[in-house]
């Protein structure tokens, strides 16, 4: 990572240098946990179900290899090892109201005067892990003085290694996107930046485009609305993005939203819930990696991120943004809301095992794009940036 790691002088944020280390003794309890925690009894629904093709959740026979391989072969040592490869940070974010909010990133800095800042966010159940690959393919392909972006990795409010929400007020993707937004003022990006989101990371993405100049183009893998925008030409749409999208889209919004409902309406219970026992994580996140990707990714990766929930006391923390999609009378998605409709450069990336892979046509591989096919993610970006310009006119 030499030589990545130093930030722009125009940056007027207090950034400290992190490394990623969980004591001995909280590895040690987490292994003691799982070890006594119980598997469910064999039911005919865990007995015959399968998450890839959601039916009925998570197979007895999966639960049980899965935890068995967590406690004995995994290895959270070497992912820490991965994770500290590129250089990590804490930037200390003042909002409005003086709260101080500690937003972890890892960054990839140019010594380029002209290099494009492009800032990737993840969504749930994802963290900054899944974009380690594509970090890695840009240093391999880059090096400090050639690199052509300032490349952020950021942990969204409230997940893993960043802190947040508040505890005494609300906070939605507005919230995530000031505190975005006065991140990449604060690291020197002033002039301007791009944002490249999936997921939550692609609401946040759309809020941040209609709602600050300094934004100036943004990139989606995951675009969702409520329904089909108005002067969409469906003769555009191929046969095939139809077809995927009825039969994804249909699927997620008939059997495949239950834990989304549960996350807006409940968001307390099944916090307390999931934050009681790391095998409740393995069955609540371990279906999503399956059901939710285009290959069902190597164990190690599944439980990377389900590693790293748990040890950051993440899940409780960052479900909040359900209640503007679940609850009625909320916010709905921002993709949907013509409140952040804006002329900025858009790009869309269609990934046929999306959750609800929309037409792209409706601007508006699978779920984790940028960790199921970052080759073809940083294709996508540099083509986006090439056809753009910059800086953006």
């Amino acid at each position: 990572m030499a030589g990545y790691d130093t930030i722009p002088q125009g940056a007027s944020l207090q950034v400290d240098k992190f490394t990623l280390s969980i004591p001995d003794q909280e590895i040690q309890d987490f292994k003691d946990l799982l070890r006594l925690s119980k598997l469910a009894p064999k039911t005919y629904e865990n007995l015959h179900a399968n998450a890839k093709e959601g039916k009925f959740g998570v197979s007895h026979e999966w639960m049980t290899k899965a935890k068995d391989y967590w406690l004995n072969e995994y290895d959270w040592r070497a992912t820490e090892k991965y994770n500290n490869s590129f250089p990590n940070f804490i930037a200390h974010v003042k909002d409005d109201n003086g709260e101080v909010f500690k937003t972890h990133f890892i960054g990839l800095f140019s010594k380029k005067q002209d290099a494009v800042p492009l800032i990737y966010m993840h969504g749930w159940p994802g963290s900054h892990l899944e974009h380690l690959g594509i970090f890695d393919l840009y240093r391999k392909k880059y090096s400090p003085e050639d690199l052509p972006y300032h490349l952020i990795n950021v942990s969204l409010p409230g997940w893993t290694l960043s802190s947040g929400p508040s505890l005494d007020r609300d906070f939605d993707t507005d919230d995530i996107a000031r505190i975005i937004n006065k991140l990449m003022i604060g690291l020197g990006f002033g002039d301007g930046y791009i944002a490249q989101g999936g997921d939550i990371g692609s609401f946040t993405s759309k809020v941040l485009a209609g709602t600050f100049d300094e934004c100036k183009g943004v990139h989606y893998n995951f675009a969702v609305s409520a329904a089909k925008p108005e002067g969409v030409d469906d003769s555009k749409i191929t046969e095939n993005e139809r077809k995927v999208f009825e039969a994804r889209g249909g699927a997620f919004n008939t059997t495949g939203n239950a834990y989304a409902r549960e996350h807006g309406t409940r968001p307390a219970t099944i916090g307390f819930v999931l934050a009681s026992n790391p095998l409740a994580q393995l069955a609540w996140i371990g279906e999503k990696f399956q059901e939710w990707t285009d290959e069902t990714p190597p164990l190690d990766k599944i439980l990377d991120s389900i590693t790293l929930y748990w040890f950051t006391e993440s899940f409780p923390r960052c479900i909040y943004c359900y209640r503007e999609f679940s609850l009625p009378g909320g916010k709905g998605l921002p993709h949907g809301n013509p409140k952040y409709n804006n002329s900025k450069p858009v790009a869309y990336s269609w990934f046929p095992k999306e959750i609800v892979p929309v037409p792209a046509e409706w601007e508006q591989g699978g779920h984790f794009a940028a960790f199921e096919k970052p080759q073809e993610m940083l294709e996508d970006m540099e083509e986006f940036i090439q056809k753009i310009g910059w800086p953006v006119k």
